[in-house]
Parts: structure tokens; C-alpha cells; sequence
């Protein structure tokens, strides 16, 4: 400011307008009040909070790297969890205090938490939390204990702090890049996408590691980009990147480990062998990287990596099909899947992944299509996953998503933490908890978890598709308009690689709804009907459309065919749906819901 005061203050405004203010926008935070160079944010979830900070700190390193030295703008954050009182727009309160507080020891460039925040985010975010310890702050009656939060490459620490657990600060950082398909067909990205998503896995199991999870790194999937940059833009010291090969019965695997900041070739290798060898090849890629790095493996990480999810490969591959298919959540698509998880429990009857997936596709079913299915009988089959693998995320997702529809919220709300605290970026458990939250009308906490499930998944359109809705719902039309935005690209794009799918189709067609243009929302609506003429989510959404522009005859037209093979539970999730609040004046409307009791329901 001393040498430069307006060309500072512009420099300043700058990184605001580029950079810091969008990102408080994408985490739902409320700048509550200007400080002079700083100011005071409110966020609904503290990891929304820290998630922004990370990303902050971050984009500032990277608008600093062609600056000269003595002109960086450097930021410190302090983040804290605790009661506030709001008055005329305003916070106040101890709470505040001791974010400002933990702001003032932060070291330029770094980030410093409360103990309350460490607990609550947990192991949910790439970070890594570094313990200072109790930290006496001025005029706060009690310490406070101190974490100060590693990005990746950054290790500011608070001033006149000294580290309590410098082990945290050994942890090394990777990212493994989704892995090139090389076999010459589209079709065969599903198997390459699982190769990398369970190398990923594999990796994060060890204490020693920062694993860069899935969402982030897929972001970069068929884009041309160096090793080099990706480190720098996540702030990781090393990058994993291969290809894959599948032709019959055998395959060809290739890895490669860079040093991230001179793109130095650390290791590399080439497997050829059987299909059969798939786990085997994963697990010599991870000891590879281990003993690399030099990580030390505690003994139950060393079991967990060597561990397979089946013996049976034709088994692992069906699985993967499944998996992919059952993300469309058509009905065609959906008995696909289910098909794809029964051929491989038939394969192997000790695969839990294939036993969670079958009662996946049954819970979607039962909702939307009337299937011959009990509750009951879902349950059992989740609940042999979760008796074959008790701490299979995927398995206490599905446990979580029939017990939702069973009406057992609390029993639900437990299983859906348990699997995000075994897996923070399983999409099924973000989006099913999603549901279950926006069913009870906690709508703010179900738009976190749905933009989390659109993070992990970038060609997620169905998050999408609920947060446009909820946005509209809190009267938030920007955020209306630019998840509807998102939903439609999406949906797009989807669309193209799969034209005979129904669901980006109608999804699409809601999106259109809500961004106002009327003709192409309607010809998405006649395409997906053309596409499968007897599909309820369809009929459902396409209501939704012309609710959205009017029509209301057609809308009920729509209605009426699809309400009597939905379950009951699904009604509730009706009745509340902002997309069809026009439509509910309509005669023929308050005739079919006027003696309709409370039901739950699983979402669109």
C-alpha cells in the first residue's frame, strides 16, 4: 500500500471479482460485511467453508506465480464453527470473535481452524490438517485448540505457533489421472474408468498418502494437459497416469509416476497379461508406488490394498457394466443393471458391491415402476452386503436408501453418515442422502449434498436437476438459472453419447423449462417420450415441464398416467415439488390429491 496504494487497491478488487467472490457464491457463503482489506463470510456448512478457503488460497498461489515477489497479495483465513447472533444483516457473538481470532495468527498465504472445524470436516475434503495444539487468542477466555490447514503443496503455518504433529506434514500428495481407453472402443470406458477409480481407492486406504479423489481428477478426462500443470493446479507433488488396453482375454496396462514440479519420470511399467490378472496388475501398481515414495504400510493397510473385491474377473467386469448403467436410473436402463450385479453374484456369491447394486436397482424400481419387489427383500439384499463386507461404503448407502423408503428416517440418516464417513466421495451416498433431506424439507442441507454428488460425478445431470428445482424453491434464481445451465450441458452432452436414453433427454427438457425457452423444452419433452413412451420418471418430468410453462392440461395428462404405478412413498415427494406448484390449482389435480394421506418419497 506504501508504494502503490491505487494500483494495490485495484490488484485487490481484482482477485475479488476473478476469484474470491465466486468461489464464497459456488459454496453458498454470505460475505456479511467489508473490513477494509477483509472481510466476514457466513457459509450454511462449515465444509463448505473450508472447502472454499482451500480453494482460495489455492487460485491466490496461482495468480501470484508471475507477479514479482514483493507485489503478491497474500490472504490469511480463519475458520470457525460456533452459535452467532444476526441482527439487521449483521453476526456477532464469540463465534465471530474467534474466526477473527484464528485470522490474525494465520501465516500469509495459510489457513487456520478451530478444533470444532477439524472434527466436523474429518477426512471429507483433500486437506490435510496440521495440530498446533492449544493457542492462547487474545481476548478469547479459554485456548482454543489450533489446526492449520495443508493444500496440498502449502505449509504456511501460524505465526508464533510451533507444530505439534509434524508427522502431518509428511504425508505426500498424488493424483492418479483417469487412464487413456486404448481399445479402440467407446464401449470399453467403463472398464477403464474402473481400473483408475480403484487404484484411487487402493491408494486412499494408506495413512501416508493424499489422494487427490475421483471428482477432481476426472475433471481432467480426455483433456490434453501436462503433468506438470495438474500439479500445480492441485497442488499435488506427484502425478499417476496410464492407459488401458482390453482386447478378448488379455490386457495391457501402462503407469507412469511423475515428479510434479519438473515432470521428472519417477517409474514406469508395462503389463501384459491375462484379464484374470487385473487385480494382481492393481496391486503391484500401488506396492510400485509405495515403495517409490517410501511409504511405510501399517500392517491392516498393507491387508486392505492386497484385498480383492472378487476372485472372478468376468464377475468384476459385469459389475462394472452394472455400475454404469444403473446411473441413467431409466427403467430400461435400470433392469440392465440389475441384470449386469445378478450375472456377477452368480459369478461369485461372496461379491457385496453386486449385492449392494441389485438392491440399488430394486429400490428404484419399487419408487418409480411398481416392480414386484418387497421392501423387505431389499433389505435382506443389503443386507448381505453389508454381512459380506461390514465396512463397504456402497453397502451401507443401498441400506441407507431402503430404509428411506421404508419411512425409518433415523436408521437411514446412520447408514448414509456411516458411508460417507467410510467414503466421503461415493456419489450414492451424497444423492440418496440428498433425497432423503429434501423429502424432509431441509432443503439448504440436501443442496450441499447434491452439489457434492455433481462434483463427483462431471457427468452427473440428475443433481442438477434437483438443485435447480430447491434453488427455485429457497427463491434463489441465480442459483436457479445457473444449475439449470449446468443440468442442460450436461444433459447434453450425455445425450449425444447415448441418444437412446430417455433420461438427459426429459431431465434436459426441465432444465429448458426453467431457463424459459419454451419450444426447445418442449421438444425435448416429445423426444424423450419418443425415445421410451413408458417410462414414469419421464411422464413425471415432462409434467413438470409444462407446470413450469403453463400448461396445466397437459401437465395433468401427464400426471395421470404416471401416478398410479409410483409408490406410495413417492407421493409425498409430489406434493412437494416446486416444479408442479402451478399445476396444483387445477381441478383435476386437487380431485386426485384432496384425501391423499403423507408419504415419503426417493426423488426423480
Amino acid at each position: 500500500m506504501g508504494a502503490d496504494e491505487t494500483g494495490t487497491l485495484t490488484e485487490l478488487r481484482a482477485h475479488q471479482t476473478a476469484l474470491i467472490e465466486p468461489r464464497i457464491t459456488e459454496h453458498q457463503g454470505r460475505i456479511v460485511k467489508l473490513t477494509g482489506d477483509g472481510m466476514l463470510v457466513e457459509f450454511p456448512s462449515v465444509v463448505n467453508a473450508v472447502a472454499c478457503a482451500a480453494e482460495i488460497q489455492r487460485g491466490m498461489r496461482q495468480r501470484n506465480e508471475d507477479v514479482p515477489r514483493d507485489r503478491w497479495i497474500e490472504l490469511r483465513i480463519g475458520v470457525h464453527l460456533g452459535d452467532v447472533i444476526v441482527q439487521d444483516g449483521d453476526i456477532f457473538g464469540d463465534g465471530v470473535n474467534v474466526a477473527a481470532r484464528l485470522e490474525g495468527i494465520a501465516a500469509p498465504g495459510g489457513i487456520a481452524v478451530s478444533g470444532s472445524v477439524r472434527d466436523h470436516v474429518g477426512s471429507r475434503l483433500d486437506v490435510t490438517f496440521e495440530d498446533l495444539g492449544e493457542q492462547p487468542l487474545k481476548n478469547i477466555e479459554q485456548a482454543v485448540r489450533v489446526y492449520n490447514v495443508l493444500t496440498g503443496t502449502s505449509s504456511a503455518r501460524p505465526k508464533g505457533t510451533t507444530a505439534v504433529a509434524p508427522q502431518t506434514m509428511q504425508r505426500l500428495s498424488i493424483a492418479v489421472l483417469p487412464f487413456a481407453n486404448m481399445s479402440g472402443d467407446a464401449e470399453q470406458e467403463y472398464f477403464s474408468d474402473g481400473i483408475t477409480e480403484d487404484i484411487i481407492i487402493d491408494l486412499s486406504k494408506i495413512s501416508g498418502l493424499l489422494v487427490i479423489d475421483r471428482n477432481t481428477v476426472f475433471t481432467y478426462k480426455g483433456k490434453s494437459i501436462t503433468a506438470q500443470q495438474v500439479a500445480r493446479e492441485r497442488d499435488v507433488r506427484y502425478i499417476m497416469e496410464g492407459s488401458v488396453r482390453k482386447a478378448g482375454s488379455r490386457v495391457r496396462i501402462a503407469g507412469q509416476l511423475i515428479e510434479g514440479s519438473t515432470g521428472a519420470l519417477l517409474w514406469a511399467e508395462r503389463y501384459d497379461r491375462d484379464l484374470t490378472d487385473i487385480f494382481a496388475i492393481q496391486d503391484e501398481i500401488t506396492q510400485a508406488i509405495v515403495e517409490q515414495l517410501k511409504v511405510k504400510l501399517l500392517p491392516e493397510e498393507q491387508a486392505a490394498i492386497s484385498s480383492v473385491p472378487t476372485e472372478n474377473i468376468e464377475a468384476y467386469s459385469y459389475y462394472l457394466r452394472g455400475r454404469q448403467f444403473f446411473h441413467e436410473w431409466t427403467k430400461s436402463y435400470l433392469l440392465l443393471a440389475r441384470r449386469m450385479f445378478s450375472k456377477a453374484v452368480e459369478l461369485d456369491p461372496r461379491y457385496a458391491r453386486a449385492y449392494a447394486g441389485i438392491a440399488n436397482c430394486d429400490s428404484a424400481l419399487h419408487a418409480w415402476h411398481a416392480a414386484e419387489v418387497s421392501l423387505d427383500d431389499i433389505l435382506e439384499m443389503s443386507a448381505k452386503a453389508l454381512a459380506l463386507d461390514p465396512d463397504l461404503a456402497e453397502a451401507h448407502a443401498a441400506q441407507g436408501l431402503v430404509l428411506y423408503q421404508h419411512g425409518r428416517h433415523e436408521e437411514a440418516v446412520a447408514e448414509f453418515e456411516r458411508a460417507l464417513a467410510l467414503d466421503p466421495s461415493l456419489y450414492d451416498a451424497n444423492f440418496f442422502y440428498a433425497l432423503l433431506l429434501n423429502t424432509q424439507g431441509d432443503l439448504a442441507a440436501a443442496a450441499n449434498l447434491f452439489e457434492r454428488a455433481a462434483e463427483i460425478r462431471p457427468d452427473d445431470y440428475r443433481s442438477p436437476n434437483h438443485l435447480f428445482g430447491i434453488y427455485r424453491a429457497l427463491d434463489r434464481p441465480v442459483d436457479q438459472m445457473r444449475w439449470a445451465k449446468i443440468g442442460l450441458e450436461r444433459a447434453e452432452r450425455v445425450l449425444e453419447l447415448h441418444p437412446e436414453s430417455s433420461g438427459p433427454a426429459h431431465r434436459g427438457a426441465v432444465a429448458l423449462a426453467h431457463l424459459g425457452e419454451r419450444d426447445r423444452a418442449k421438444e425435448w419433452a416429445a423426444r424423450a417420450l419418443a425415445i421410451d413412451p413408458g417410462e414414469n420418471i419421464a411422464h413425471y418430468n415432462v409434467a413438470c415441464v409444462y407446470s413450469l410453462l403453463g400448461e396445466l392440461d397437459e401437465a395433468m395428462d401427464h400426471l395421470e398416467k404416471v401416478i398410479p404405478q409410483l409408490s406410495p412413498e413417492l407421493m409425498k415427494w409430489l406434493e412437494k415439488d416446486s416444479d408442479l406448484d402451478a399445476v396444483r390449482i387445477h381441478p383435476r389435480y386437487q380431485k386426485m390429491f384432496g384425501t391423499r394421506g403423507e408419504q415419503q418419497g426417493p426423488g426423480k
